[in-house]
C-alpha cells in the first residue's frame, strides 16, 4: 500500500523533501509553536469562559433588580427582569460549561 508522506505524518506536521516530518511552526516560521488548530481551541475556551461569566453576573444583577433588592432603576421590582435575568444566568452557565469542556480537551 502506498501512502502520501503528508497524510502519513498527520495534519499538524509539514513534511520535508525526504518525507520526514518537520517540527510544527507558526505562521512566522517559529519552531515549537502550538499548532493553529489547538491555539484556536484554547482561545475559544477562554472566550466562552469570559462570556459565560459575564452573562452569569449580568443575569444575577437583573434577577435581583427584578426582585426589588436593588433600587434606583426602571428595572426595580419588575418581574419580567427576574425572568430575563434567570434565563441569562442559565445561558451563562451553559456557556461556562462548554468553555470548560473546550479547555479540557487535548
Amino acid at each position: 500500500m502506498v501512502t502520501d508522506a503528508a497524510t502519513a505524518s498527520g495534519p499538524d506536521h509539514a513534511t520535508t523533501g525526504t518525507g520526514a516530518a518537520a517540527p510544527s511552526t507558526d505562521d512566522a516560521g517559529h519552531a515549537g509553536a502550538v499548532p493553529s488548530g489547538r491555539k484556536g481551541t484554547l482561545m475559544r475556551g477562554w472566550f466562552r469562559l469570559t462570556l459565560g461569566l459575564l452573562a452569569v453576573v449580568v443575569g444575577a444583577v437583573w434577577t435581583v433588580q427584578g426582585l426589588g433588592y436593588v433600587s434606583g432603576s426602571v428595572m426595580t421590582d419588575q418581574r419580567i427582569w427576574t425572568v430575563i435575568g434567570l434565563v441569562v444566568v442559565l445561558i451563562g452557565l451553559v456557556t461556562l460549561w462548554y468553555g470548560m469542556r473546550a479547555r479540557r480537551r487535548p
